[in-house]
């Protein structure tokens, strides 16, 4: 596609849930009409073909591609639902060392040919593998979690995509694993506290919940379950990406509050602590 735009999801700190949000937000835009492709870019440790139920569909890997054994198109693995959600996977048995930022580079421009939104999953950390993730993307989406050494991780990333020449104007921010009730007693960080404290844009707030584990163990995305409507975040996230304009408390509105206890909720939520 010849305006095919690419992003780099990803952490300082692993554990925060940017895997499952690859795949979520890249099952919404693809319900949406949208060609998507997902690459697992974590080398060694490679967890999204479970995520999106792929994991015995896969034949060839990234690997592959890189040794010029297969071409790039004969290696995805089509989602089994979504006819047009693709993803590029990655080798267990390799290692972060076999692939460099410019084979990256070669395959997502090869990519974008073929898909309007390219999502790479990024190792967490700031090692090789994270180098070689973020240098073909265009905007960089960093997850956090509302724990403080979660933060501390993502704004240390944030200075290092800084330095492969990001900006503000491509950095953005999502937090996962809120919990309203406790952001509500000030006893966690709110998400505004966190987007403050990176001087990042929100792109979207996840709330905590069962089922994006449960979805995740039985490799079938929420953004596509009939079984929750936690699906509701998801699509407004992957609105905002389109470019609609969705009020961030929109990713709350699913929650279960009386109409006062929701709105002072959002208030708790949105309110700088003292």
């Amino acid at each position: 596609m010849e305006n095919s735009k690419v992003f780099v999801i990803t952490s300082g700190k692993g554990g925060v849930g940017k895997t499952t949000i690859v795949a979520n937000l890249g099952a919404s835009l693809a319900k949406k009409g949208y060609n998507v492709c997902l690459i697992d870019a974590d080398i060694g440790l490679k967890n999204l073909d479970i995520v999106l139920g792929l994991e015995n569909r896969v034949v060839y890997t990234i690997i592959d591609v890189i040794n010029g054994n297969k071409a790039v198109m004969d290696v995805l693995v089509k989602h089994k639902q979504l006819k047009n959600l693709f993803l590029l996977p990655s080798s267990q048995v390799a290692n972060k060392d076999m692939i460099s930022p410019e084979d990256m580079v070669n395959i997502v421009t090869k990519l974008s040919k073929h898909f309007h939104y390219i999502f790479i999953d990024s190792p967490a950390g700031i090692e090789r593998g994270f180098k070689n993730a973020v240098v073909a993307a265009q905007h960089a989406i960093v997850v956090t979690t509302p724990d403080l050494t979660a933060i501390s991780d993502a704004d240390r990333v944030v200075g290092l995509l800084e330095n492969q020449g990001y900006t503000e104007d491509n950095i953005s921010l999502i937090v996962n694993r809120i919990k309203p009730k406790l952001v509500k007693k000030n006893e966690m960080l709110s998400a505004n506290d966190i987007k403050d404290a990176l001087a990042l844009d929100l792109l979207g707030i996840i709330p905590d919940s069962e089922d994006i584990l449960l979805s995740t163990n039985e490799g079938n995305p929420l953004s596509i379950s009939k079984g929750s409507n936690l699906h509701i975040v998801f699509d407004n996230i992957s609105d905002r990406i389109l470019g609609k304009n969705i009020p961030i408390e929109k990713d709350l509105s699913q929650l279960d509050h009386t109409p006062e206890g929701f709105l002072e909720f959002i208030k708790n939520l949105f309110r700088r602590r003292g």
